[in-house]
């Protein structure tokens, strides 16, 4: 007896007796395409298992962020105000290098966020800003998460801190807007 021939009588009446593993298979695909009407419409926090990210995490982005920043404002606000004859020694709130380098922080996180939900930080330490309720980051969902956010989070540094603690590690910017980081595999 050759091997295909001795599988063959495995199948032998599996028709009218299917196996248990077979129920439970069948019981868990009905199962679990039931609950997919109860998910959100193409989130993927609601669909697949999530790995958020830790404060550590976030804050070593965040400082990589930092120096890339440092490093956009020295490659272009410095040689510009330089040429303009503008001073780059005030250091008052409504000094012209102060407003400059505000619009270079603030643009820099709003517009990596927007078009590609991560700034350059984040994409080194392999996170990504998702929203909690839909799939897609609105304008006014970052603008509020990166300015005014961020704001209040900076002025309460709790604010931050409590991104250890909370089990979507979110920060109060997060929390306010309906968002989190999480974890993308490469």
């Amino acid at each position: 007896m050759g091997t295909n021939e001795s599988y063959e009588g495995l199948n032998e009446g599996r028709e009218n007796n299917p196996d248990p593993i077979s129920n439970q298979m069948e019981k868990f695909d009905e199962e679990f395409h039931d609950n997919e009407q109860h998910r959100l419409p193409g989130n993927d926090i609601q669909n697949w298992p999530v790995r958020y990210a830790g404060f550590w995490m976030r804050f070593w982005a965040y400082l990589l962020d930092l120096i890339v920043v440092g490093s956009i404002e020295r490659l272009l606000i410095n040689p510009l105000f330089r040429l303009l004859d503008l001073s780059l020694s005030e250091f008052n709130v409504f000094a012209p290098i102060s407003i400059a380098s505000a619009v270079i922080f603030y643009l820099y996180f709003v517009l990596m966020t927007k078009y590609f939900n991560q700034t350059l930080g984040k994409m080194v330490f392999g996170l990504k800003v998702v929203n909690l309720n839909s799939d897609k980051l609105t304008w006014g969902t970052i603008l509020f998460r990166e300015w005014i956010g961020r704001f209040i989070s900076a002025t309460v540094i709790i604010g931050y801190i409590i991104v250890a603690f909370l089990p979507k590690k979110q920060g109060l910017h997060d929390i306010f807007s309906d968002t989190t980081v999480i974890h993308v595999e490469r």
